[in-house]
């Protein structure tokens, strides 16, 4: 995409622009600010902070100019709330996860201090568009999926529910990687958000600390051990404001940025090795360079490990400090502070507390470890095993030597508390630190579950499933660990900033009460068989689609109708989430709509996006083939508008939130028991979709929520997926069993879709009838009746409506506020 850089030589041009199309006219008609104090003061800033008149102003100046403005009011609340903390003893929660996908903040920061309508007339009094200048504003690269957005979701209830808390991550240069789609393969390329600097942010070079790696354990006079390490790295803070709703607290999400501690090498230098001079920078900048390095390779896993232990020592040792600056006595740690875990990420702060504790703090190590556990909770977001992080002891010993020793330690009193309840091999086995089944790796899930005192699941069947499966030992020896809290997402930004028409149909039916409390949502089911208040929510939907629809022409060139429906599947690429399930499907819709004309089709555009993981085969291969069964089904007059596909390239929250507002149709559709709770899932039922999907992770408490009638559920379940895969499973036998399932997976196989290369899908297809782990042969028929379920409730306008409006009515328990109280009251104890 071309992008302006400005007028060319010897032309003039006036006022702010988007690709060269002046939002302003000429100097003469410049608006002038008709007594408007906010207007003043974007302004002053254009001109005495971004350096530009009001004539040069470009959108970029604009948007710079406006957060700045925005921002003076957001830092003294920030301020406020940090001194209110202080004063009052408070105990603070520091949510540490390798990821935030906060989105653009500008929105979101208004919305929550209620300015929107004032920063909006005092532009448009400019003669500027805050909703075109809102569009620039990049997305922050600082997560990939469900695990990033929930963390910014928390992070925005801990504000508006007026808890003190920081977040701590990894400032990420790239972050997850910018997707492009080369004749329908996946390209990374790196996501450029910091470019232009970042406006929001606020750079402490006070708050620094060392983290070390590798080097050897000595012993000291003392008896104490000293942990000389063989390289260093400096850690330093970078903040972000995080702004309640109404603005009622200001929290900090801080993220580390290293440096070398000699940023360049003179003596090498001078040498006349220039390169070498700055391998030591280079070195610790590519700690924060990239969002998950591709971890196939050992320089990979090693890379990953170092960003990991990176953050979490930089985050504990600030953590510690601020305790002793404020408190003093290291002892009281647990009283005031409430460390979570967002997934395994962070666990080796678990050894991390520990030896700042034994150390520097000179605890034995029976207190430390008590201290450790009542300070840790952690969150468990998934049963895949291979996601369940695991190092190679050796590489492990080599980066953390110090650490080693702890992890062996912790494993002796686990090991031997194990052996005093009567555990037996196998169970010991389970429960050790170390896995011995073939290469001896550490299991860092097994570390976060030993020191805290809390271990919860983010939905009632994934919790249910930790206690069956890979925490069932760990759970015997400790039965009141484990708990659950279901994921929730901030209403503020997923109903009320990305689809403001329903927001305000739903304000002119109920009230705002549901602004503060989501659950108040409720009233809204008794409109549902309104056939007026129907019609106005149709409406909506329809401008939402319209709105998406002229997006995807702009974005990929293709024309869809928005009186179709519009059949969403937007998460991150893999197997167990099944886009393939899906692309079969359509395969199989494609075919018999081509083979019986004579039916009552309805018309649908099925939408796909997400990123697959660089060194995942299969996933990437499912992204080409979905824009390979897209190609050939749009190109066929044969079916027309009846049948519209698109791969939607580089997923984010910002796309997100054009394309959710939109959808009539919700595929959540992963492997029984595989899908630890989904949040997608929780955002489109509060936009007005039905949902179609598996008794998987949250969908179980939305069925239960908006009624069985109100969701269209197929497939078997988690226990059912158990038994089959214990029994033997032969996905052939299915797949033979199914004429439309085998059709459709001929056709993929044979390079009915891939004509270029015919063999390109032949071993993806040929892994279905050999193993079939996700069960899609499996599922398939019940999947492809549930779809045809979904047209003839698609065929009854009425029932549809009543339908989804029952969804935005009844999911307001889904709020991360709800989920964010719950972790106060039961694991934190701040409420």
């Amino acid at each position: 995409m071309a992008r302006d850089f400005g007028p060319a030589a010897g032309t003039h041009q006036t006022g702010p622009t988007i690709r060269g199309a002046p939002l302003a006219t000429s100097p003469a008609a410049l608006p002038v600010a008709d007594a408007n104090p906010l207007a003043d003061a974007i302004l002053e800033t254009l001109v005495h902070r971004i350096g530009k008149d009001q004539r040069a102003a470009r959108p970029h100046d604009w948007l710079a100019a406006t957060i700045l403005t925005v921002r003076n009011d957001i830092i003294e609340k920030w301020m406020t709330s940090t001194r209110e903390a202080h004063a009052k003893g408070a105990k603070r929660v520091y949510y540490l996860s390798l990821e935030f996908l906060i989105g653009r903040l500008l929105r979101d920061a208004l919305a929550n201090l209620g300015q929107t309508h004032d920063i909006a007339g005092a532009l448009k009094s400019l003669g500027v568009d805050l909703a075109v200048i809102e569009e620039i504003e990049p997305d922050a690269a600082l997560g990939n999926g469900g695990l990033g957005r929930l963390a910014a979701c928390f992070m925005e209830s801990l504000a508006s529910l007026d808890l003190p808390a920081y977040g701590y991550g990894i400032r990420y240069v790239n972050g997850m990687f910018r997707q492009r789609l080369d004749d329908g393969f996946q390209v990374e390329l790196p996501e450029n958000w910091l470019q232009h600097g970042n406006p929001w942010e606020f750079e402490r070079r006070e708050s620094a600390y060392f983290v070390g790696f590798g080097g050897e354990v000595i012993g000291t006079d003392t008896g104490h051990v000293h942990w000389k390490v063989g390289e260093a790295v400096e850690a330093m803070a970078v903040d972000t404001p995080m702004v309640g709703w109404r603005g009622k607290r200001v929290n900090t999400l801080r993220l580390w940025t290293a440096r070398a501690l000699d940023p360049i090498r003179l003596d090498r230098f001078n040498e006349g090795d220039f390169t070498g001079a700055l391998s030591g920078q280079l070195r610790a900048e590519t700690l924060t360079r990239v969002l998950y390095p591709n971890d196939s390779t050992a320089a990979g896993q090693e890379l990953r490990l170092r960003q990991e232990y990176f953050f979490s020592s930089a985050s504990i040792q600030d953590i510690v400090r601020r305790h002793v600056q404020y408190f003093g006595d290291i002892r009281t740690l647990p009283d005031k502070a409430a460390i979570q875990l967002n997934d395994t990420h962070p666990a080796v702060s678990v050894a991390e507390l520990m030896r700042l504790l034994i150390d520097f703090h000179e605890f034995g190590f029976d207190e430390a470890w008590d201290i450790t556990k009542r300070t840790f909770g952690y969150t468990n977001h998934t049963l895949l095993p291979e996601a369940l992080e695991s190092w190679p002891l050796p590489l492990f010993e080599r980066l953390l030597p110090r650490h080693m020793q702890l992890v062996y330690a912790i494993n002796a009193k686990l090991l031997r508390e194990a052996r005093a309840a009567g555990s037996d091999e196998t169970a010991i086995k389970a429960i050790s630190l170390i896995d011995e089944g073939g290469e001896r790796r550490v299991r860092m899930a097994n570390l976060a579950f030993a020191g805290s005192h809390s271990v919860n699941g983010v939905a009632a069947l994934h919790t249910d499933l930790m206690k069956q499966t890979v925490f069932a030992d760990l759970h015997k020896l400790y039965p009141d660990r484990i708990n659950n809290k279901t994921n929730g997402i901030t209403p503020r930004r997923w109903l009320q900033q990305c689809n403001p028409g329903l927001t305000s149909l739903i304000r002119e039916a109920i009230g705002d009460a549901f602004c503060d409390d989501t659950e108040k949502l409720d009233a809204l089911a008794a409109h549902a068989d309104d056939a007026a208040f129907q019609q106005k929510f149709a409406a909506v939907k329809r401008d939402n689609k319209v709105a998406l629809a002229k997006h995807l022409k702009d974005l990929i060139g293709l024309r869809v109708d928005p009186d179709a429906m519009f059949d969403v599947q937007i998460k991150r690429i893999h197997e167990y989430k099944r886009q393939l399930l899906n692309i079969v499907e359509t395969v199989a819709l494609y075919d018999q709509i081509r083979s019986h004309p004579e039916r009552d089709w309805v018309p649908r555009v099925k939408l796909f996006a997400g990123k697959a993981a660089s060194s995942y085969h299969n996933a990437k291969l499912i992204i080409k083939l979905a824009g390979d069964v897209a190609r050939r089904v749009n190109a066929d007059p044969a079916v027309g508008d009846l049948l519209k596909v698109a791969f939607v390239p580089n997923y984010n929250v910002s796309l997100a939130e054009k394309i959710i507002p939109a959808a009539d149709l919700s595929e959540q559709i992963s492997t029984a028991g595989m899908e630890a709770s989904g949040t997608g899932n929780m955002k489109f039922a509060m936009n007005g979709a039905l949902t179609i999907g598996t008794l998987d992770g949250a969908n179980v408490e939305i069925r239960d929520h908006v009624g069985a009638e109100n969701i269209v559920i197929f497939g078997m379940t988690a226990d059912e997926v158990a038994a089959k895969r214990a029994g033997g499973y032969n996905p052939r036998e299915a797949i033979e069993a199914s004429p439309e399932l085998g059709q459709a997976l001929a056709a993929i196989a044979s390079g009915v879709f891939s004509p270029d290369d015919p063999d390109r899908y032949k071993g993806l297809m040929g892994g279905l009838y050999d193993g079939d782990w996700f069960m899609l042969a499996a599922d398939f028929d019940s999947y492809a009746a549930a779809q045809r379920t979904v047209d003839r409730r698609w065929s009854n306008r009425s029932d549809w409506n009543s339908a989804t409006i029952r969804n935005v009515a009844r999911v307001g328990w889904f709020s991360s506020d709800r989920t964010i109280r719950e972790y106060a009251k039961d694991i934190w104890g701040v409420l």
